[in-house]
């Protein structure tokens, strides 16, 4: 069976991510999550270590039973070619998932078949939404798998947006 690599950088691991990873571990063997921008954390726009997101993401596979999937962080090279390559190396894979248009050219340019994959719910599923809504105190709980909102309130990651967004 053939493997696929999700990049992301789930800044939080949102229901829209879920569905992708239920859909893709019902098609592939296995599933390599790589966390991007996993050196940039305690901002607005990446405001969760990449530590964190790790576990994000395993409550919520985990809390529904899956086990065909590795999460990992590739180091941020500013070369398509470096950074690929890497990704190449560590792992065994067949096609690449993003909704990065760069990531997408990257993996293409290097040989690597790439897919952009369908939003689920746009507008509702999207970390950018997510953080929106946080910022203005509205309501995002709905928005995120209930482990994953456990545990952003155990690291009071609400607060911590809330912080961030002061001055913007």
């Amino acid at each position: 069976m053939k493997n696929a690599l999700i990049v992301g950088r789930f800044q939080p691991f949102h229901k829209g991510h879920l569905t992708l990873i239920e859909n893709l571990s019902r098609r592939y063997g296995e599933i390599y999550i790589i966390i991007g921008s996993a050196t940039e954390s305690g901002t607005l726009k990446n405001p969760f270590t990449v530590e964190e997101r790790i576990e994000m993401i395993k409550r919520a596979l985990e809390a529904r039973g899956m086990t065909n999937f590795e999460i990992s962080s590739v180091e941020d090279f500013h070369d398509d070619k470096l950074w690929t390559t890497a990704i190449k190396k560590a792992f065994s894979f067949d096609v690449v998932y993003s909704r990065n248009p760069w990531t997408i050219e990257c993996f293409r340019k290097n040989g690597v078949k790439a897919r952009s994959h369908k939003f689920f719910h746009e507008r509702k599923y999207s970390g950018n939404e997510i953080r929106k809504r946080i910022k203005k105190g509205v309501s995002w709980e709905d928005l995120i798998p209930a482990e994953v909102y456990a545990y952003l309130k155990t690291i009071r990651g609400e607060e911590r947006l809330k912080k961030l967004s002061k001055g913007t």
